[in-house]
């Protein structure tokens, strides 16, 4: 059964999307819906990460406030960059930071969030996963950045994931 249906609940949504997209409950779209809701997670089933097993339940709660905290300061500095650019003392660069962290769930979001922090773009990882390569607004010491991450981010995904 887990082979013709590995995502019951993502066939259900597919199906229901597509009959809602079309907004018809005709048995054509009902029939076409069925079977993109079955075909599409049999296709894509390589694409799915490893299933997660959430080692710190509360390590998780830690790094979603520390994330909140450092997104709502970036959001500051990058507002401050945008009305007063004559304040900025150091140029956009990229930084290589390199990563002890392996598991596919735990980069997936660590990727997450340096994408969603403004003032830093995931731009690279290297294909051993070793070494990311994270472009930073504002870079004073490259090493302040690299600790930053892996103090903050990299060490606690090791925690809840590996």
């Amino acid at each position: 059964m887990k082979h013709l249906l590995p995502a019951p609940l993502l066939s259900v949504a597919l199906f229901l999307l597509w009959l809602l997209l079309n907004q018809t409950l005709s048995g054509g779209h009902m029939l076409l819906g069925a079977i993109l809701g079955l075909l599409i997670p049999i296709l894509l089933r390589g694409l799915r990460p490893l299933p997660v097993r959430i080692r710190h339940p509360l390590t998780v709660l830690r790094l979603a406030a520390t994330v909140v905290y450092d997104s709502t300061v970036s959001n500051l500095t990058v507002v401050r960059f945008l009305m007063f650019p004559s304040q900025r003392k150091h140029a956009a660069d990229f930084v290589h930071i390199p990563l002890e962290l392996r598991d596919p769930n735990a980069l997936a979001v660590l990727a997450m969030i340096v994408c969603i922090t403004p003032g830093t773009a995931w731009a690279e990882l290297s294909r051993d996963r070793s070494m990311l390569l994270l472009h930073v607004l504002e870079v004073g010491n490259p090493q302040e950045v690299i600790d930053h991450v892996k103090h903050h981010y990299e060490r606690p995904l090791m925690e809840i994931f590996e």
